[in-house]
């Protein structure tokens, strides 16, 4: 049986994450002792013994809505979003003082092609304007596309708001960054089980195990509760073409 809550797992951030899975752990009244760590997100996110897993809601649309169980989605309380939604936050070198447009003229990196914040979230918001990045380079993570803009290694990013969030509170070169745009806001990262699995159970122990964290906990992860978005609204989202297409 497996359960893991990857996205926002980071040193800062694991032993937060540890106790908010004991608490889950504890209201199931079962459930792996630790959370996995590593081996492959699709491999985790398609596992049958899958118990509960993070994942993001591009690969939930394009792929895993028919192969698992939508369980909830957690609420990290941003500013300007609904409950449980999310955007991405652009950002660019404070010294580069280009706007969108100008940016476009140079390079955007993104995590990964399956992203909602990092590919997905950032086409939507420049094809009305007519815009689409001169060169693209693929970081492998949110943390690794800031780092990218930082070094010169491109020109801009879409990062995920809560990732650019832990970025601002952890991360010496965030300083170095400034905030373009936001991009519209859309539903967040889902929680999912295997297909046929219990989602209202664990739907429950989520919504206690989030309840009794401590307050610091919570502020850790930036966490404030769990709420449902039906897997149409996913669904509902557009799907970008790939890079280079």
């Amino acid at each position: 049986m497996i359960a893991a809550l990857p996205m926002y797992d980071r040193a800062e951030t694991a032993p937060a994450n540890d106790r908010l899975w004991h608490l889950i752990r504890k209201a199931l009244g079962h459930g792996p002792d630790t959370l996995t760590r590593d081996g492959d997100p699709w491999d985790i996110w398609t596992a049958p013994d899958l118990l509960l897993a993070q994942t993001c809601g591009l690969p939930f649309r394009a792929r895993l809505h028919d192969q698992v169980t939508l369980v909830g989605t957690p609420d990290y309380g941003l500013p300007d979003a609904p409950p449980g939604h999310y955007y991405s936050v652009i950002v660019a070198r404070v010294d580069d003082r280009r706007d969108l447009v100008g940016l476009c003229n140079g390079t955007l990196a993104y995590n990964e092609a399956l992203s909602q914040s990092g590919w997905a979230a950032p086409q939507a918001h420049l094809d009305p304007l007519g815009q689409r990045p001169s060169q693209l380079l693929q970081s492998g993570a949110h943390r690794a596309s800031a780092q990218a803009v930082v070094q010169g290694h491109a020109d801009f990013a879409a990062l995920d708001a809560v990732s650019w969030a832990l970025m601002r509170r952890h991360d010496r070169f965030a300083p170095h960054l400034r905030e373009v745009a936001h991009t519209a806001p859309t539903p967040g990262l889902p929680l999912i089980t295997a297909k046929g699995g219990d989602a209202r159970g664990l739907h429950a122990a989520v919504a206690q195990g989030v309840a009794q964290l401590s307050p610091q906990d919570r502020d850790t992860l930036h966490l404030r509760g769990l709420v449902w978005i039906p897997a149409d609204s996913y669904r509902s989202q557009p799907i970008p073409k790939p890079p280079g297409e």
